[in-house]
């Protein structure tokens, strides 16, 4: 587009069509097809070039040089294909709507009439560089200079406005950028363009793909859809888009069954396998949401190879390039696809623009545009024009209505609309009049990068990216009577709002779409990855001991002094176990040990009283006194064994327990040799038991003692035991108990006490006495006996436990001994000084050591009566 001082003369600028964007209109009363006219004033004096190439359009016209005519004369470039794009159609008429308006208006360039060229570009690259390069040529001429300098270059064109696809402006945006020429896009939204330094003159009338594809993963959050295959076109927007996608999706714990790549070449040979193979994918991942970036062409591909394929239903998530386009829609038996829904950009209608379009197809009939349309091209350059579209001849306002409502038109009518304002500021234009001055590419670019403008009764204005924010609509395929609505169910700004209740999100079975590879953790849970989908997981509990506050994939182990239950958001201190004083288990062994030591305090007094009577120094006497003293002790040390334990507690249980007992057995012991040597040697008695009676007895009770005592000294050489801090066998506690340093010192302890025992044991068990006589050896007998099968179950616990329950088997096994032998030696002995006083007596106690012992057969043959005292 031009922009001139009023002159007389006009010339008419073709519009063309080829494949992608259609701009021919048959004229239905010539035989040829004829476009659509855009009336423009010739220059006069002075002019720039302001090239609007609308419709992903930049037009062709007049060769550069020697050495581009001889590459165009060789290989042209052309479209594959011709067909009508409607929506190009649209976009172009926009532009030409918005010039229009522009060069109407009193006081946007009042003055300036905007001329424009307009080429197609097919949607491929080679069709789009042509132009390109025709824009760079200096005006007037047909050659690129080659200069230090831009800064004075009068190009032909002022801007350039399009093309619409990402692909081809990251082709031309470099390219435009060299020469500071201002390219404002209609439709590119590769996030890639956002960098204004590779990309300084480069804008956009719409926002990037980032926003748009942070709004797709909000959708999908929003819906719980986090199992999904995204699929994107082979080219520029598809592949950026789906990248953009993927990194902001693992953000938010979306998992991918697949990324897929359709082709964008569909005369390929191999076009058709990859199609079929996508499809093949969604089947086999069961995938029932499938995220689309892609044009038109490419789109309607895949969705035809899906209907053909017996696809069942899905969810398809799309963008305005193939959602609103009639090219998809008009898909047969598209309504069997599934749920389509997605985001389309904000715009606003513009106003009289149906109106406009109306207009110019009915002028397009008249006979007299169609003759002024065949002289002006025998002016033209068959280069200009470029190849005819047959496809295109047919064109009426019936086919362009259906889509003329939906058309996102609004972002071509600001693009223009920026540049023209910029360019009103570069002139220092007035509301009444512009200066005439002449005007590089390069000053419209402050201006379009500081100042907001104006456009379609809205203020826009271009962001640091060079882009324009404008918001997204979700809109929903409503299909009613094969007839198909677009619903608008949502939007997105700063945040998505989702109306659901318009949104009919049910298959026929009136089940909602499922696409969950997981759900969400609740706190206390990992992911545990299923299948070979690192992102699919199932959510299990956390075991003791670990826990997790946050949706992650690892449980973090608690500290040694720490405990947590299963499924657990923190961990707790440990308590310390140990046998604690008022535990029910604990009071119930004091009550029993309460009982023992008042038995054994019973008889101590009994004795004490009855010390001089024969009974009492038939029992040992004063070593009976000391035989029960040191069971009291034994008691009494049982409370070494309750509350919290330490080192030197643990060091002293064991000599207390054994030095203890054996201080017991020594008594026993003596009086089992004396039982012995009256019963069984007789004849050596009077020699040897003044050795066992008075005070030599005590040396022996030493003798005895002093073996134990050496073992002693010799368990703490060898290893006391010690404290031990057990944090593994009680699952939220501590547990403190006393460990054994050296099996070898247990072994000696226990066993010479055990040696005691076996001992009086031997000496007692066989004895035989006159009824006559009181049977000292029976009640050593049955407690000795009672020892050892105490001791046999205490040394099998003892080893084996490792809880609190050492403790109370060590206590029990020390009570039980001293019940057995209060109770099978001492407690017969008080029932005679009690109730049985007639009983102690000299004769009954006393050794017969001066009676002659009977004859064996005499004994046999004369038992005796049986006493009627207690045994």
């Amino acid at each position: 587009m031009y922009y001139r001082s009023p002159c007389t003369s006009v010339s008419p600028v073709m519009h063309r069509c080829l494949c992608g964007q259609t701009k021919l209109i048959r004229c239905e009363r010539c035989s040829e097809p004829l476009c659509s006219q855009d009336k423009t004033h010739k220059g006069c004096g002075y002019q720039d070039a302001l090239t609007v190439p609308c419709t992903s359009a930049l037009a062709t016209g007049r060769m550069l040089n020697s050495t581009l005519t001889a590459l165009i004369t060789h290989v042209t470039p052309v479209c594959s294909h011709c067909r009508l794009h409607v929506d190009g159609l649209i976009w172009a008429l926009g532009m030409k709507f918005a010039i229009d308006q522009i060069n109407n208006s009193t006081s946007l360039l009042p003055g300036v009439k905007l001329g424009y060229d307009m080429y197609d570009t097919c949607f491929e690259p080679a069709v789009t560089l042509q132009p390109s390069l025709l824009f760079l040529t200096q005006n007037s001429t047909t050659g690129i200079g080659v200069l230090c300098n831009y800064s004075d270059y009068q190009p032909r064109v002022t801007a350039v406005i399009g093309p619409y696809m990402s692909s081809l402006c990251l082709l031309t945006a470099k390219l435009f950028s060299f020469f500071w020429i201002p390219q404002v896009s209609y439709g590119a939204t590769s996030e890639k363009l956002s960098n204004t330094e590779l990309y300084p003159t480069f804008y956009r009338a719409v926002p990037s793909d980032k926003s748009l594809m942070e709004a797709v993963v909000l959708l999908l959050t929003k819906l719980g859809w986090n199992w999904i295959a995204v699929i994107g076109s082979d080219d520029e927007y598809g592949r950026g888009a789906q990248e953009q996608f993927l990194n902001i999706a693992e953000n938010h714990s979306i998992c991918i069954a697949f990324e897929g790549i359709i082709p964008t070449d569909l005369a390929d040979p191999n076009a058709k396998h990859y199609l079929e193979y996508t499809i093949n994918l969604i089947n086999s991942t069961q995938v029932n949401i499938i995220v689309l970036f892609s044009h038109s062409l490419s789109a309607q591909a895949l969705l035809e190879h899906s209907i053909r394929m017996g696809l069942s239903k899905r969810v398809w998530i799309g963008t305005e390039t193939w959602l609103l386009s009639d090219i998809a829609t008009s898909i047969p038996n598209i309504q069997s696809i599934g749920i389509v829904l997605g985001f389309i950009m904000k715009t606003s209608p513009l106003p009289g623009f149906q109106d406009y379009v109306a207009h110019l197809f009915t002028s397009v009939e008249q006979e007299d545009f169609c003759q002024e349309s065949r002289e002006l091209n025998q002016h033209l350059s068959p280069d200009t024009l470029g190849t005819r579209c047959r496809q295109c001849d047919h064109v009426s306002l019936q086919a362009v209505l259906p889509s003329l409502s939906r058309a996102q038109v609004e972002p071509v009518h600001v693009a223009v609309y920026s540049v023209a304002h910029a360019l009103h500021r570069a002139l220092g234009c007035t509301q009444h009049q512009c200066p005439r001055a002449p005007i590089r590419p390069w000053q419209l670019l402050q201006f379009l990068d500081t100042f907001p403008f104006e456009a379609n009764g809205q203020q826009f204005r271009f962001d640091q990216s060079h882009g324009i924010s404008s918001g997204y609509k979700l809109i929903f395929w409503s299909w009613e009577n094969d007839t198909l609505q677009y619903l608008f169910v949502g939007d997105y700004g700063e945040s998505l709002y989702i109306n659901e209740s318009q949104m009919e999100l049910h298959t026929k079975d009136f089940k909602e779409p499922t696409a969950e590879c997981f759900k969400q953790c609740k706190p206390g849970q990992v992911r545990q990855t299923k299948g070979f989908h690192h992102c699919c997981y199932d959510c299990t509990d956390c075991p003791e001991n670990t826990w997790n506050a946050k949706d992650s994939s690892t449980c973090t182990p608690c500290l040694q002094h720490q405990w947590s239950p299963a499924r657990s958001t923190r961990c707790y201190d440990r308590s310390e176990r140990y046998l604690f004083w008022t535990e029910p288990l604990t009071i119930a062994l004091l009550t029993l040990m309460s009982i023992t030591m008042s038995l054994a305090c019973l008889a101590a007094v009994l004795f004490l009283k009855n010390l001089e009577t024969p009974l009492v120094q038939a029992s040992g006497g004063k070593l009976s006194l000391f035989a029960l003293l040191t069971l009291l002790l034994l008691c009494l040390s049982c409370c070494l064994y309750i509350g919290k334990p330490s080192s030197n507690i643990c060091m002293i249980q064991p000599m207390v327990y054994v030095l203890c007992l054996s201080a017991c057995f020594s008594t026993f012991f003596i009086k089992s040799l004396e039982i012995t040597l009256v019963t069984e040697f007789p004849h050596c008695a009077p020699t040897f038991l003044h050795w066992l009676t008075q005070r030599r007895a005590w040396l022996l009770v030493a003798l005895c003692l002093l073996p134990e005592c050496l073992i002693c000294l010799g368990y703490l050489y060898l290893g006391p035991d010690y404290l031990v801090v057990d944090y593994k066998s009680l699952p939220t506690e501590v547990l403190l108990l006393c460990n054994t340093e050296s099996w070898f010192a247990f072994a000696l302890m226990h066993g010479y006490n055990g040696c005691l025992g076996s001992a009086c044991f031997l000496c007692t068990f066989m004895v035989e006495t006159s009824a006559k006589k009181y049977n000292f050896a029976r009640g050593i007998t049955f407690a000795f006996l009672i020892y050892f099968i105490v001791f046999i179950f205490f040394v099998a616990v003892f080893v084996t436990l490792k809880t609190i329950l050492r403790s109370v088997a060590q206590i029990g096994t020390m009570l039980v001994i001293s019940l057995g032998i209060l109770v099978t030696y001492y407690i017969p002995k008080c029932y005679i000084i009690m109730l049985k006083p007639h009983l102690n007596t000299v004769d009954y106690f006393q050794n017969s050591i001066e009676e002659e012992p009977e004859d064996s057969s005499t004994r046999d043959n004369n038992p005796d009566p049986p006493s009627p005292a207690p045994q």
